[in-house]
């Protein structure tokens, strides 16, 4: 989460920035972020592509390419679910 509002701070202070130079953002924000994500799935293209000429299925090479993992960073909360213990009572209701 820390490193969302690092983010975001930062945005605002270039926007701030901006302002104070009245300068305008060089692309509009929907132009900008459609943008940042062709990049990031263009990104992805090559690594799943390999992937899918070996035979594997698109949702199996997009997992070993870690294509949603490079596109959606750390999404918030992951990181806690990644690192906290199992439950123990859901492991012996699940055999």
């Amino acid at each position: 989460m820390k490193l969302y509002i690092l983010s975001l701070g930062a945005g605002l202070l270039v926007g701030v920035i901006y302002s104070l130079l009245n300068v305008r953002s060089p692309a509009p924000p929907l132009v900008a972020l459609l943008g940042l994500l062709g990049i990031l799935v263009g990104e992805q293209i090559i690594p799943v592509g390999k992937q899918l000429l070996g035979g594997t299925a698109f949702s199996t090479a997009c997992d070993k390419a870690q294509a949603g993992k490079h596109v959606l960073g750390q999404l918030p909360g992951r990181q806690e679910q990644e690192m906290a213990p199992k439950d123990k009572s859901t492991e012996e209701k699940s055999s």
